[in-house]
């Protein structure tokens, strides 16, 4: 068949791209190459933290969440609507001081427009411009909800604006990942992605997803894909937030000790020293020998287990103990 100028490019079957396997993730085995996508959960979730860790993770070449391989690394370009440009570097910071990097040597972008509107011919045509300037390799939109004006609840109006977002995907070879919030009274039988606010459009669109929960201390993360078998859910928790020099970050709880026999014995040791008696932090310094950055983590982990609480500005064991490692146990404090 001789092709038309009118008529849409087409391809035999057999001359399509080959899969390739080694091309597949973009981080494995949370993100897809080139995929759109969701970081969505209820507020406090820490969304935003886990979006800014794929973000530094793909600009740095580094693993994320300290754990998965970054497969195609490259520029990372960021617009957060919520937050003023001294709160994000601060995440950003942390985030760099954790890993040991140097944030003027990598290529993270940050959009600093006071609006931008993905429902808007003017906005989409700046934003599609801004893409062919940097060509990042993932683009983070933080949060949906303050991008547009459109009713999210209508499939129609939400399901433009999606495609719109697949056209510069698609355009521009670039991940695009949206931080949304979750419906406030979700089913807990549901899926993560059935929970989210507005038209199931947008569970439908996502290529990779990560949908949040809380349970405790903890936060659960339950990877989702189209295209590819998702991990087991992750339990993570918020790291270094309490430090004097804050290097917040989300770490994997449940498997951190097992990788680490040096850090069982300092838990133990520390676990030890407060069934003894309730301790501060200086006096918990004093006995275990650590410097302060270390214990402020090893607290803020043990904590996210509930294994240990603080009380009246002391360190404490719960009464009774919850079970090791499954921070679900009903906690009372001793009279």
């Amino acid at each position: 068949m001789n092709p038309s100028q009118n008529s849409l490019p087409v391809l035999h079957a057999s001359r399509l791209a080959e899969p390739d396997p080694d091309c597949r993730w973009m981080i494995e085995p949370l993100w897809l190459r080139s995929a759109v996508g969701i970081v969505g959960g209820p507020p406090k979730a820490n969304k935003t933290y886990l979006a800014l860790d794929i973000a530094l993770s793909v600009a740095s070449a580094t693993p994320c969440l300290g754990t998965f391989p970054v497969r195609d690394p490259g520029t990372v370009l960021i617009y957060m609507a919520e937050d003023s440009q001294a709160t994000i570097k601060e995440r950003i910071l942390a985030l760099c001081r954790h890993r040991d990097l140097a944030l003027d040597a990598l290529p993270i972008h940050v959009i600093t427009a006071p609006v931008l509107r993905l429902d808007l011919p003017a906005d989409r045509h700046r934003l599609a411009t801004t893409l062919e300037i940097y060509k990042p390799k993932l683009l983070v939109l933080d949060p949906l909800v303050r991008m547009h004006a459109v009713n999210e609840n209508d499939a129609k109006e939400i399901s433009a604006l999606l495609g719109y977002l697949r056209e510069l995907q698609r355009s521009h070879r670039t991940s695009v990942l949206l931080v949304h919030h979750a419906r406030k009274n979700g089913s807990s039988s549901a899926s993560g992605g059935q929970n989210l606010r507005g038209s199931g459009d947008l569970h439908a669109w996502s290529d990779s997803s990560l949908y949040l929960r809380r349970r405790g201390h903890k936060v659960i993360v339950t990877p989702e894909h189209r295209s590819a078998p998702a991990p087991d859910p992750l339990a993570l928790a918020l790291i270094g937030a309490s430090n004097e020099q804050s290097d917040a970050h989300l770490e994997i709880v449940d498997n951190t000790a097992e990788a680490d026999p040096e850090r069982v014995q300092l838990e133990d040791k520390l676990i030890e020293c407060l069934r003894a008696a309730p301790q501060s932090r200086t006096q918990l310094r004093a006995t275990l020998h650590v410097r302060n950055e270390k214990l402020g983590h090893l607290l803020d982990h043990l904590a996210a287990q509930g294994r240990i609480v603080h009380h009246q500005n002391l360190w404490r064991v719960p009464f009774p103990q919850a079970h090791q490692g499954n921070g679900t146990g009903a906690l009372r404090m001793p009279a």
